[in-house]
């Protein structure tokens, strides 16, 4: 059984150690599906203060709910709506320290105050974002979009993706 070492302050999240971890937890499988829960999994243990995280998978038209960790989510969000349509479109990382002061911003789930949206790209092509969020305000900085973009790189590059 894998188990995540767990840190339980926002300030001592040890990427080094968590991508150590991921890379060994993805290791051997290439599957799409079963890599994505296992990385919304392993986000939402690893790290702090989270009540959501996972994806948001681009169908050629608008982003649909893919695998995830938390409460029930919005389903489908258009391209440049919201925090998660807004990385996408522009496609690149979007932090948010609350997401109440954000125009446009889509609430699912009420508790969330801050936010962080990976845009996921391979060969030039959109894939999906990856969402995650919390109900502290400025819960995520420019350390943890570091980290957590180095992390999607180890998932993208142990994934094979559906040709869409």
């Amino acid at each position: 059984m894998f188990e995540v070492n767990i840190s339980q302050d926002i300030d001592t999240v040890n990427y080094r150690s968590l991508a150590q971890q991921l890379s060994g937890l993805l290791s051997g499988e290439r599957d799409f599906i079963a890599n994505s829960a296992q990385f919304s999994a392993f986000i939402y243990q690893a790290l702090p203060v989270l009540n959501w995280a996972g994806f948001y998978l681009y169908d050629g038209k608008e982003l649909v709910l893919g695998p995830f960790q938390g409460k029930v989510a919005c389903v489908r969000i258009p391209l440049g709506r919201g925090v998660c349509g807004s990385a996408a479109l522009r496609q690149e990382t979007i932090l948010v320290t609350d997401v109440h002061a954000f125009d446009g911003h889509i609430a699912c789930d009420s508790a969330s105050n801050s936010e962080i949206v990976l845009p996921i790209l391979k060969d030039n092509r959109l894939i999906g974002v990856f969402d995650i969020d919390s109900p502290q305000l400025a819960r995520f900085s420019e350390r943890d979009q570091a980290g957590l973009e180095g992390l999607l790189s180890i998932y993208k590059e142990s994934t094979d993706f559906p040709v869409m």
